[in-house]
């Protein structure tokens, strides 16, 4: 049986989504991003991929985030994704924001992994033919590489740009003072860096402490916030212990000794006042995430439709009382 011919949503663009401005760029991105990490590889089911993406771009989901080494396996989240841009999003490629990068270990040997000019120029060399594509609109170095010279690692993103491969380029959880030397380095070279993307969750708020959001903010940098959900622990999931098939349950990222007791009593403290607010514990997070202006878009990862479908009612959470923020800041900081 042949599928009919995908046909998205003629509404996607009429208030479903919201669009923020990454830093000070022409670019808008959609408010939440979907992230291929998990649930997109050669070990998932391709009609339950294809039917998340075209949910996701039917409701004005324009940005795809993914690396070089998504899957499992390794490359396989790009290759999904190539199959999806031939079978469904050809003709509405200048609608999405794609954005791919390259740092974590991809191949063998010593050219297959962090911030060299030969890994990263391979490496989307690579991601660009898995995903079928001429370019992509963002390329991240995705790590920080103590080893190698910062301007190798930044005149090759500067290069990708001119060469016509990427359109943007960015960084994602660098230092910050080798952060404000790439912001300067790429400025000063017309190719200014579009994004820092760092992990930000109401129980991981080190870029927040640390200076990482305020930096790319005073350097018109955008900030796309990864691992909203703590990998699951902000959502209903865990609260009455660890479900049967669960990642933690599977050793995946996450572990039983993760959920220490304390963990567990803010995790349902957090809970409860979601249940006040009138949303589920993982919408309640992701609102606090987006509350900031500075935030540019949130990655969230899913395995249904449904999943994704519970995402987006986000966009109908309610701003949050200095209150309800005080006591988040209580639970979060409790022993």
């Amino acid at each position: 049986m042949i599928d009919p011919i995908y046909s998205p949503n003629p509404d996607r663009y009429d208030g479903l989504m919201q669009f923020r401005r990454s830093g000070r760029s022409g670019i808008l991105m959609s408010a939440l991003s979907l992230g291929f990490w998990h649930n997109f590889g050669s070990i998932s089911n391709f009609a339950n991929c294809k039917a998340m993406m075209h949910y996701a771009f039917d409701h004005g989901i324009t940005c795809y985030d993914l690396a070089n080494n998504y899957g499992p396996t390794y490359g396989t989240a790009e290759e999904t994704f190539g199959r999806m841009m031939d079978l469904s999003f050809r003709p509405y490629r200048d609608e999405m924001f794609i954005t791919t990068k390259a740092g974590y270990d991809m191949w063998p040997g010593p050219y297959g992994n962090w911030g060299s000019r030969k890994y990263l120029v391979s490496s989307l060399d690579q991601s660009l033919k898995r995903m079928h594509l001429d370019y992509v609109d963002l390329f991240y170095s995705h790590r920080y590489d103590p080893n190698t010279p910062l301007e190798e690692t930044l005149q090759a993103l500067v290069d990708i740009v001119r060469q016509g491969k990427a359109l943007y380029v960015g960084i994602s959880r660098w230092p910050l003072e080798a952060a404000e030397f790439a912001y300067r380095y790429l400025r000063e070279r017309d190719v200014p860096c579009l994004c820092y993307q760092g992990k930000y969750n109401i129980l991981y708020q080190d870029d927040d402490t640390g200076g990482i959001l305020a930096s790319a903010t005073d350097a018109g940098v955008g900030y796309v916030a990864f691992s909203p959900l703590q990998q699951g622990l902000l959502t209903d999931r865990y609260l009455n212990g660890i479900p049967q098939g669960s990642r933690m349950s599977r050793r995946e990222a996450l572990t039983p000794d993760d959920l220490t007791p304390t963990l567990l009593k803010q995790i349902r403290d957090l809970a409860e006042l979601a249940a006040q607010r009138g949303e589920s514990l993982a919408d309640m997070a992701l609102a606090w995430c987006l509350r900031r202006p500075e935030v540019t878009s949130v990655i969230v990862g899913a395995s249904s439709v449904a999943q994704l479908e519970d995402d987006l009612r986000v966009l109908d959470s309610q701003s949050f009382s200095a209150e309800q923020l005080d006591i988040i800041e209580d639970i979060i900081h409790q022993k």
